[in-house]
């Protein structure tokens, strides 16, 4: 137990870190609540080119591998949360290594959104980011070492969350066009290089 106690970890966003979302075109018949970024088909799922040598490059250097991923999309309306979970064991079963075995150790997502139409889940709440709730559940579930642990997102939110928990803000890697690193990838490898 004390191993894995100690386990550092590498927080990942889902959507545009490791799989498109925001440029997928509309689904054929959008649910009327339906906006850019709400992915509800697992269908839909394909990996970011680099997004599977990244997460084995991670796992390979001892790393847990936690996904953290907003899905205001739930009280919204437009997906459910047996959706957000259907996309997720995609991702899972995409993210695999040489042997076939998932390279994800969890996911947590926040189905949560203030301006919902959902009455069960509009309202703000702990675990949707900025704020740190999904991390600091991961850590009391898997027994993390934050102050060893990164996160890689291409949003600002994704970084202060991790702030939030408690993470060093060198730990929490941007990626894309906000960021100092243009993929997953090209963080990982900074990550990799850094890991201690």
């Amino acid at each position: 137990m004390c191993a894995q106690q100690s386990r550092a970890c590498v927080f990942l966003d889902r959507d545009d870190t490791l799989i498109p979302n925001n440029t997928l075109p509309p689904p054929a018949d959008p649910h009327p609540a339906w906006k850019p970024g709400d992915l509800s088909d697992p269908d839909r799922v394909e990996l970011l080119p680099g997004a599977l040598e990244a997460c084995r490059l991670l796992k390979q250097a001892g790393f847990a591998l936690v996904i953290v991923t907003n899905q205001g999309c739930v009280a919204r309306g437009s997906a459910t949360v047996e959706d957000v979970e259907a996309v997720n064991a995609r991702v899972s079963r995409l993210l695999v290594d040489s042997k076939g075995s998932s390279l994800i150790d969890a996911f947590y997502y926040c189905p949560y959104h203030p301006d919902g139409n959902v009455p069960e889940y509009s309202r703000e709440h702990e675990l949707r980011k900025p704020q740190p709730g999904m991390l600091l559940k991961a850590k009391d579930d898997l027994g993390l070492d934050l102050s060893r642990s990164w996160l890689i997102g291409d949003m600002p939110r994704d970084c202060e969350s991790g702030v939030n928990a408690g993470l060093s803000s060198n730990r929490c890697l941007l990626i894309g066009e906000q960021g100092k690193f243009a993929d997953v990838l090209a963080a990982a490898r900074h990550v990799s290089k850094h890991a201690d």
